[in-house]
């Protein structure tokens, strides 16, 4: 017997799992290996794990933020190709959740405590979205992967030298994220316009700012 097609309502029912998995629990990803598991594990000095811990946090409420995304715009996806897609890369950032929860656990320090926050409104911007059209969809999909690659970029030359554990999380992630811009590009997704990108510029600083501290 064929499974039944998810119906909208069973995509919600679906999608309320997945949110309180990222926010309150430990999501369920591809099975991957924590790349930190072959990195060295070097001593920090009081100053470094603090710094860690808080760039960690910003990329663990990023991935809350990308995952919630994904989910919203996979809720409302028209094409079922286009969904899956969203589906596919979800996973993945399920991985990175998970890499860089345990980091920062590791470090004693504590993941954000407005991720509810974070993923509310990035799930319903990510619903919006997908509302908008496929291309759109896709395109908007591909901008935030960029911008998260130009922060992970920013945060592997702040990041202490010796934490090589979180150095590691960071690279593959950087690899994740440029695979997933170019498969949104490559699916159909449309250059955003620039107000559009320094409306999500904005957004990404005042989570940034937020998650740094709290």
């Amino acid at each position: 017997m064929s499974e039944r097609d998810q119906t909208f309502i069973d995509r919600c029912i679906a999608q309320a799992d997945q949110a309180l998995r990222t926010v309150f629990a430990e999501p369920v990803g591809s099975g991957r290996k924590n790349p930190a598991q072959s990195a060295d594990n070097n001593e920090l000095s009081a100053a470094g794990k603090t710094t860690s811990v808080r760039l960690m946090r910003i990329n663990h409420a990023g991935e809350v933020c990308a995952q919630a995304l994904y989910q919203g715009q996979a809720l409302t996806a028209r094409d079922e190709k286009t969904r899956s897609k969203m589906t596919e890369a979800a996973i993945e950032e399920n991985d990175h959740l998970a890499w860089c929860r345990q980091r920062i656990h590791e470090l004693g320090g504590h993941t954000s405590l407005l991720n509810p926050v974070w993923y509310t409104g990035s799930l319903a911007l990510g619903a919006a979205t997908g509302l908008l059209g496929d291309k759109w969809s896709l395109g908007f999909l591909a901008e935030t992967e960029s911008q998260v690659g130009k922060h992970l970029e920013d945060h592997l030359q702040r990041l202490p030298e010796n934490d090589s554990k979180s150095h590691a999380i960071l690279e593959q992630m950087k690899t994740d994220e440029a695979k997933h811009q170019a498969t949104a590009v490559k699916s159909g997704g449309v250059e955003l316009p620039v107000p559009a990108k320094k409306l999500m510029t904005l957004m990404s600083k005042i989570m940034t700012t937020a998650a740094y501290r709290i």
